[in-house]
């Protein structure tokens, strides 16, 4: 019998990988209601706290005012606001860059990027655990695909040798499900050696790192010639939607024209761009979302490592927590619920077989007594985890 959805289903039950939705009652925060319940979060993508912000709301309300609900048509058509183009230019002059592109989502973006770039004859190389988006373009694309072994530049180095065609070097610059920070200046220069481009995903990056929030490539202290294509997300640090492409005026022109995700699709609301622009300004000049977010990360690695939870090598507010077993990772994160704290359990396939975890994430939102909340309660629930089940 064809479409046996079923089967496929119970399968994935019977490995304690089925996924469910949460209902989220009220709005981003550390405190959230939840399937009818009141739980302190820690695993939204706010970093900076911005999601709710009043300023940030206003900003959407008077766009949506001024400017509809509604996007209307594609950007080539007549879906181009003026919202948008203000934003494109102050995402450009925040990377150092001098043009952005704007699209409606992170998935849409680097699809976008990738699949304009190369295509059959060209060669597309990545580290193995991107995000999905980005795997998917690299297969998507036609060109050449290979993964290299995570941040590993000599793994890349020697994928570099037999690259043929125009040759793209794809990594996260912010691992999602990690936390790590992508290699960039030893990466950039294994690429340039060999005349690739190198594109970064910096959704998770844009906001923690960097002195003003310019991610990565700010934190590294890199050029446009080292780092090509930029590519940054607006639902996360952001706290609104959407995504973009920073890069030089060849580069954005080249999506316009060639990018089949940028072409085929209605803009986002010019409200949703009113509410960035308010956002970007928070985030690149209010410095100390980001100094108690970092003292945040300290504490909760310092508080982590003292209860003996494997963490992984993360300076950022993606903090996992190494469970090994899937079923564990979800024994573990009922019983946090249990105690009022919502945290998820990563599972396969988003995450490599064996290495389910709890993916904490911190937020400038979050105060030092709730975090201390999460230690307390991580403390009397680790010990009280069933043992591995052997694979």
């Amino acid at each position: 019998m064809p479409f046996d959805l079923s089967a496929r289903l119970a399968e994935r039950r019977a490995a304690h990988l089925f996924r469910q939705r949460p209902l989220l009652q009220s709005p981003q925060g550390p405190l959230v209601q939840v399937d009818g319940g009141e739980l302190l979060a820690f695993c939204s993508n706010d970093y900076l706290g911005l999601a709710n912000h009043p300023e940030v709301i206003r900003a959407m309300q008077q766009g949506a005012e001024q400017w509809g609900v509604g996007g209307g048509a594609s950007h080539l058509v007549i879906g181009h606001s003026q919202p948008h183009h203000e934003l494109e230019e102050a995402l450009a002059e925040f990377t150092g860059r001098p043009r952005a592109l704007l699209f409606s989502t992170g998935y849409m973006a680097n699809l976008a990027a990738v699949t304009a770039l190369a295509g059959p004859g060209d060669t597309v190389l990545e580290d193995r655990i991107n995000h999905a988006s980005l795997l998917d373009a690299g297969l998507l694309s036609g060109a050449r695909f290979s993964r290299y072994l995570h941040n590993d530049v000599a793994s890349l180095a020697s994928r570099l040798e037999k690259a043929t065609g125009n040759t793209l070097v794809v990594t996260d610059g912010v691992f999602s499900m990690d936390g790590d920070l992508a290699d960039l200046p030893a990466l950039s220069a294994a690429a340039r050696a060999k005349g690739a481009w190198l594109m970064v995903d910096d959704a998770h990056g844009f906001g923690p790192l960097g002195a003003a929030g310019g991610g990565i490539v700010e934190h590294f202290g890199l050029s446009m010639e080292e780092v090509p294509v930029l590519v940054g997300t607006l639902g996360k640090a952001f706290g609104t939607a959407g995504a973009f492409v920073a890069g030089s005026e060849e580069l954005i022109e080249t999506l316009i024209q060639f990018a089949r995700p940028y072409i085929y699709t209605t803009s986002q609301p010019p409200a949703v761009a009113c509410a960035s622009l308010k956002s970007l300004q928070l985030l690149s000049t209010e410095s100390w979302r980001r100094e108690h977010l970092n003292r945040l990360i300290a504490r909760f690695r310092q508080g982590a490592q003292a209860i003996g939870l494997t963490l992984m090598d993360s300076p950022t507010p993606i903090q996992p927590i190494l469970v090994g077993d899937s079923a564990r990772a979800m024994q573990l994160s009922a019983l946090l619920k249990q105690r009022g704290l919502l945290v998820g359990a990563i599972r396969p396939p988003t995450v490599p077989a064996g290495s389910a975890r709890l993916r904490v994430t911190l937020s400038a939102a979050h105060s030092e007594a709730q975090l201390e909340r999460l230690l307390e309660a991580l403390a009397e629930c680790w010990p009280l985890l069933a043992e591995p089940v052997d694979a």
